[in-house]
């Protein structure tokens, strides 16, 4: 692997073309050199303007091919193991956005071949880490300089979601991002949640409850509010307070913007660099294998307890020693 990094992006969607543009136009050191998706199509458009880009419709023809460095997975969840195990097997770097896989189950087979490839290789695209707001509480909670972190306070709220969008996808497509990032800011494992539905917007479908409040719990005793909004009609905002014991420190605040890229981009180039920068010198950095595991973990609890309204328990495996 030289001064510039070859990678292939799985998926020429919505998310991946941002990511192949991204990559062509603002990221340093890095190239697009294939693009996979089975629309070949939709693969050719994402590449014009690409000198030398390939493009394929399978990944293992693409993998077999050695047309790439390093991979970028922007398929929909359940389509990523299939990416994931033969690019771990074959020892390349990866940044897979999330989920890392659609349960808990398969999450941990991902870990698993991460731990016996004796390297992480995965970074997974929890995007907020890289985000200066949420850094900033991060810091603040290391340092200790207004005192222990006691409660966080959490806005998600969306214009609008697809008619398809139910409770379920309130936790794995939406709070799935504070499932991390309560665990970034706070450095310790979530406990356990519940979600409470009151009065119901028209705009919601039948099958979702809208707005919401999810309740959660870190390991530690920090409680945490998320309150959702994903059908509000008037814009994208995530907002997060840190409670300290001296002081409360907010971020994202007047930041209502029409869908999440524009809202986050700053954080996705940071991201994509940071991925690059690692994957050159042979280490990792962000959001592990690990963490998207724990994501899911949170996920699965979140879900049965969106449809029991029950405080429901997260379960982990023992964390391995290279997530340590």
């Amino acid at each position: 692997m030289d001064n510039e990094l070859r990678i292939g992006v799985v998926g020429a969607g919505r998310m991946g073309y941002d990511h192949i543009k991204r990559i062509h136009s603002t990221i340093n050191n890095a190239a697009v050199s294939a693009v996979i998706d089975i629309d070949e199509e939709k693969a050719k458009q994402a590449v014009e303007g690409i000198e030398g880009a390939q493009v394929f419709t399978n990944f293992e023809t693409a993998l077999e091919a050695d047309a790439f460095d390093a991979v970028l997975i922007a398929t929909p969840g359940f389509l990523h193991t299939p990416v994931l195990l033969p690019s771990i097997k074959k020892g390349l770097p990866i940044l897979c956005e999330k989920p890392l896989t659609t349960d808990s189950v398969s999450s941990w087979e991902i870990v698993q071949a991460e731990v016996e490839a004796g390297k992480r290789l995965v970074q997974v695209g929890f995007m907020r880490r890289f985000d200066a707001g949420y850094q900033q509480i991060r810091s603040l909670v290391e340092g200790c300089e207004h005192g222990e972190l006691l409660q966080l306070s959490c806005e998600h709220i969306n214009p609008d979601v697809p008619a398809s969008y139910t409770g379920r996808n309130l936790i794995d497509d939406t709070v799935v991002h504070e499932f991390d990032g309560i665990r970034f800011l706070t450095g310790e494992e979530i406990k356990n949640v519940q979600v409470r539905a009151g009065k119901k917007s028209k705009y919601a479908s039948a099958d979702l409850n809208d707005p919401a409040q999810v309740l959660i719990e870190t390991e530690g005793g920090i409680l945490v509010t998320v309150n959702t909004h994903v059908v509000s009609q008037y814009g994208y905002a995530v907002t997060t307070k840190g409670i300290f014991e001296e002081k409360h420190v907010s971020v994202g605040e007047d930041q209502v913007c029409e869908s999440f890229e524009p809202r986050f981009v700053d954080a996705y180039d940071a991201e994509v660099q940071a991925w690059v920068d690692a994957s050159l010198t042979g280490t990792q950095v962000g959001p592990s294998a690990w963490d998207g595991y724990a994501a899911v973990a949170c996920c699965e609890a979140g879900i049965e307890a969106e449809a029991s309204g029950k405080i429901v328990e997260v379960s982990l495996n023992q964390k391995p020693d290279l997530y340590k």
